[in-house]
C-alpha cells in the first residue's frame, strides 16, 4: 500500500527522539510556517538575527522557506525571493520568473524535499535519532540538503552521490560531518545508488533511506511550499500564468504544477530533461552534464497524469550559458544587446539546471505561442556558486571566454532556441511515461503492482498525498509541546 504519515507507529522511538530534542534544543518548523514565515513565534525570528544562513543552528530549520531576507547572514523574512529575466535576454516576449534558491541554507531549495522527508518519520517515531543513520541517496543538492537537515534535526547522515559530481559538492559534505559514499558514473547513473542503497540495506540494520525518487515527503514540500510561493510570486506580477517548468529530477519540484492546477487548471506544466538523456522524451538513456536532475528512470513519485509536455535541452548549450552568464565577456555582450545591469547582476543565481529550465521556458514559450501578457514560471534551484570548479574546467580547456565566444552562445543557445526536442502528451504519452515506473520500481526496487496501478486510476489518491502535510503539522505542534524547547527560547 501506498504509505501515510497519518498517526505514531512507534511510541517508544518516538519518546527517544523527543528527549534528543529536548538535549539539544531543537524545536522543528511547521509546514505552515515554511511556507508562510509570518506565522514563525517572534522569539525564534529575534534568534534568527543572529545567525548566518549555513550556520549549524537548529533554528536555520525554520530558514527553510522561499521568503529568506537575502542575506548570508542574520535577516529576517521577505517577500518570495525570485528575478524575472526580460525579453532581452530570452528572446520571446513572456516574461519568464524563477524563484531563487540560493537563499535556503546549503544554497539550495532541496533542504525543503529532505526536511519533508525526514521530519514525519520522527515524529511518528520512525526513526530514531540515537541509533539509524539517514541515508540520503542523490544526484547532488539533495543529499547535501539531506546532511544540513540532518546535522540540525540530531540525526547522523550518509551522503550517496556519483563520483564525477562537482568537486564542492563532495567537500561541503565532508566539511559537515556526513558519511560520503561516491557511486560509479555521472548524473545519469541513478541505478547505481539505489545498488548502493540496497547494499546497506542488506549489511546495516542502523540505516534509513529516504529515497528522494520514492518518498513521497519530497512531492508534498514541494506541494504546499513551492506551488504557494509560485502562485504568490505570479499573483504580484500579474498577467495570465500560463506554464510551470521543471527538471523532472526526483519529482518533487514538479509536484508544484499540481498545486498550480488546483488554482488554473489550463495551466500546463512542462517537464524538462536532458537531450543527451531523454527518458521522458523517447524513452532513452545516455549521459549528461546538467547536474541536479537525474534520469533513466521515472520517479515514483511522478504524478505524469499532471504532465503536459517534455522539453529536452541540449547539455552543451547550458555549459555555454553558464559561461556567458558569469564572466565580464559574456556580461559585456548582453549589455550591448539591452539587457538592463540589474538582470545581469542577478544571472549568477542560475547554477546548470536552473539554466535548463530557462532553455525549456523558451521553447515552452514558443510551442504554445505565449504573448507578453502570459507568465511562464520556473525554478532557479541553486546557483552558479556551485559550479564554479565547472568555470575553471571550460576555462582550461577552451581558453579565457571572449566577446566572440559570448556573441556565439547568445545567439545560438538563447535566441537560437526552437521548439525541437518538445513533445506536448497525449492521455496514452502520458500513461506510456507511468508505465516505464514498471521496470524501476516494480522489478528492481520491489514495490507493488497494485500500488503502480493505483497512482495512474485510483481516485482522489493524489489529493490525499499532498494532503499530509496538514496532518504532520498538528503532529509537530504536539511532538513540539512535548519537548518544551520553544517555552525556554
Amino acid at each position: 500500500m501506498i504509505p501515510f504519515i497519518e498517526d505514531i507507529v512507534d511510541p517508544a522511538v518516538r519518546a527517544k527522539a523527543i528527549e534528543r530534542y529536548r538535549e539539544r534544543g531543537i524545536v522543528l518548523p511547521t509546514f505552515a510556517q515554511q511556507r508562510d514565515p509570518s506565522l514563525v513565534p517572534e522569539k525564534v525570528r529575534g534568534r534568527l538575527a543572529g545567525i548566518g544562513l549555513w550556520d549549524l543552528d537548529p533554528l536555520n530549520l525554520f530558514r527553510i522557506t522561499w521568503k529568506n531576507e537575502p542575506r548570508e547572514h542574520g535577516g529576517g523574512y521577505g517577500g518570495v525571493n525570485h528575478l524575472v529575466l526580460p525579453p532581452a535576454l530570452t528572446g520571446v516576449p513572456s516574461p519568464i520568473a524563477l524563484l531563487v534558491g540560493k537563499w535556503f541554507p546549503t544554497g539550495a531549495h532541496k533542504v525543503g524535499a529532505a526536511y519533508g522527508c525526514l521530519a514525519p518519520t520522527i515524529i511518528s517515531g520512525g526513526f530514531d535519532p540515537t541509533r539509524h543513520r539517514a541515508v540520503w541517496p542523490s544526484t547532488g543538492n539533495y543529499c547535501r540538503g539531506g546532511a544540513f537537515d540532518s546535522y540540525l534535526m540530531g540525526c547522523t547522515a550518509i551522503a550517496i552521490l556519483p563520483e564525477e559530481m562537482s568537486r564542492e559538492r563532495f567537500t561541503w559534505l565532508e566539511e559537515i560531518g556526513a558519511e560520503v559514499i561516491a557511486t560509479p558514473g555521472c548524473e545519469s547513473n541513478v541505478k547505481e545508488i539505489y545498488d548502493k542503497c540496497w547494499e546497506l540495506k542488506r549489511t546495516r540494520d542502523d540505516v534509513v533511506v529516504f529515497n528522494q525518487f520514492a518518498e513521497f515527503g519530497n512531492a508534498a514540500w514541494h506541494y504546499t511550499c513551492t506551488g504557494s510561493a509560485i502562485a504568490e510570486m505570479a499573483g504580484a506580477m500579474g498577467g495570465h500564468l500560463a506554464a510551470y517548468v521543471s527538471a523532472t529530477g526526483s519529482a518533487g519540484t514538479i509536484a508544484a504544477g499540481d498545486y498550480l492546477k488546483t488554482l488554473n487548471p489550463a495551466l500546463k506544466t512542462v517537464a524538462s530533461e536532458a537531450l543527451q538523456c531523454p527518458t521522458l522524451l523517447m524513452n532513452g538513456f545516455g549521459g549528461h552534464r546538467i547536474e541536479g536532475i537525474g534520469d533513466k528512470h521515472v520517479p515514483w513519485i511522478h504524478n505524469t497524469r499532471a504532465t503536459d509536455a517534455v522539453a529536452a535541452i541540449d547539455d552543451e548549450d547550458c555549459m555555454r550559458l553558464l559561461r556567458l552568464f558569469n564572466e565580464e565577456a559574456g556580461h559585456e555582450v548582453l549589455r550591448a544587446h539591452g539587457v538592463d545591469d540589474t538582470t545581469l547582476a542577478a544571472l549568477p543565481l542560475l547554477g546548470i539546471s536552473s539554466i535548463a529550465n530557462v532553455l525549456s521556458a523558451i521553447k515552452t514559450a514558443r510551442w504554445f505561442e505565449h504573448t507578453g501578457n502570459d507568465v511562464i514560471v520556473s525554478v532557479a534551484t541553486d546557483s552558479a556558486e556551485m559550479y564554479l570548479s565547472r568555470l575553471k574546467e571550460m576555462d582550461a580547456a577552451h581558453g579565457p571566454y571572449t566577446t566572440v565566444q559570448a556573441e556565439q552562445d547568445f545567439d545560438r543557445c538563447l535566441l537560437g532556441q526552437r521548439t525541437d526536442s518538445f513533445k506536448e502528451l497525449t492521455h496514452p504519452d502520458r500513461k506510456a511515461i507511468h508505465n516505464l515506473k514498471y521496470y524501476t520500481w516494480i522489478e528492481q526496487q520491489e514495490h507493488e503492482l497494485d500500488d503502480l496501478n493505483a497512482l495512474w486510476s485510483q481516485e482522489g489518491l493524489w489529493e490525499r498525498i499532498f494532503a499530509q502535510p496538514g496532518r504532520w503539522d498538528e503532529m509537530i505542534e504536539e511532538f513540539n509541546a512535548e519537548t518544551k524547547v520553544l517555552d525556554t527560547l
